[in-house]
Order: C-alpha cells, then structure tokens, then sequence
C-alpha cells in the first residue's frame, strides 16, 4: 500500500544541497556506480521507457538476474531518463532517461539504475549477461533540481526544464548539457503521490 501512495523505502543517492531557493536546489552528487541501456523506443512499440525491463532483468527485479553471478542487485530510486535532440548518446552517456537523435532521424532514449551503493567501482558490480546493458562510473556532478508530483508527461517535462533553464541562466548559472529525469515510484503509485524531478547539469 505504501509504494501506491508514494512511499519511498529503497536507497537514493546521496547528495549535498549547495543552494536552496523557491525555483529550485543546486547539488553536488559524489560518484556512483550505474547500469545503464540505450534503445530506439521503437523497438518496444514506442514505449519511451521500453529500456526498464532490459534493466530490471539485470538486476533480478523480475525474476532470475541476468548477470554472470548470477546476483540479484536490490533496487534503487529513482529511475533516470536523459533526452537529447542532437548526436546519438553513446553507450557511455550519463543517464537517468534521455531521448537523442542518431544522425538517421531516429530517437534514442538511455536509461539508467543507480546500483546501491556497496559498489563503487564499475568492476565490482556483476557483469550484465545482455549486451545492451552497460555498467559505467559516474563522477562527481552538480545539477540544478525541481522537484513535482503528478505524471511526467512529456509536455509536464519540456515546461519544468524550460523553466528550470531560465531560473538558472537568470542566476548566472551556467547549463553544460541536456537534462535528466529522474522518477521515484513505480507506474501503478498514484499520480498525486509520485515523486518526480528535473536535473539539468551546471558548472
């Protein structure tokens, strides 16, 4: 009953808040560990997040974990998404979900799982058994942050981030890349007690 109201009870990362005003946070987040894949949603009916089950079977959240120990990896929130209308995003990219183009016209869309904590070097998580999966080291970053409820719609999204973006150049900010969404709770929590924000990455 508790996810369905949005009640957070797996790990988060970490972070130290730098700057707190009523537009939004700036944090600075220490390196971590992720697993990340990057698809064209096509290839899953055009289901931008498409790439949630890819992961979940790596880390044993639906089953057996798809990974040479094979070990199950406890889940974390959020679930992140990056979205890029430019160049294809490597495999490497940072991600939470992001959407790219790849020179053809098509859509990219990275995901990434922050794995717990307990691993703090890509090495030491459990090797993917699924190619498309792909294990990176995050460094230390800094990201402006608002926070919302509700659904993150795609319009939802593009208003938060242009507003975030003005909020942060206005303070003199400076933007170094595309944005992230990061979401907390699975599908079926209720709208109103979901848990949603928008980083986008500065100086």
């Amino acid at each position: 009953m508790g996810m369905v109201l949005g009640k957070i009870s797996v790990e988060t990362p970490k972070y130290e808040v730098l700057q707190s005003s009523t537009d939004y946070e700036i944090r600075k987040y220490p390196p971590t560990v992720a697993a990340q894949v990057t698809y064209d949603p096509t290839e899953f009916k055009g289901n931008r997040d498409g790439g949630f089950t890819v992961l979940a079977n790596y880390i044993g959240a639906l089953g057996e974990a798809h990974n040479t120990k094979p070990e199950k990896i406890a889940m974390t929130a959020p679930v992140i998404t990056r979205s890029s209308e430019s160049e294809k995003i490597a495999m490497t990219a940072p991600v939470f979900t992001a959407k790219g183009g790849d020179g053809d016209g098509k859509k990219m869309v990275t995901m990434q799982f922050l794995l717990p904590s307990k691993y703090s070097k890509a090495e030491e998580a459990p090797k993917p058994t699924d190619e498309r999966v792909v294990i990176k080291e995050e460094g230390e970053r800094k990201y402006g942050v608002v926070k919302f409820a509700g659904v993150a719609s795609d319009a939802v999204v593009e208003e938060k981030v242009e507003k975030l973006k003005k909020s942060l150049e206005r303070d003199g900010l400076k933007v170094t890349g595309e944005f992230l969404l990061a979401r907390y709770n699975p599908p079926w929590t209720l709208p109103p007690f979901r848990t949603n924000e928008i980083m986008v990455p500065i100086e």
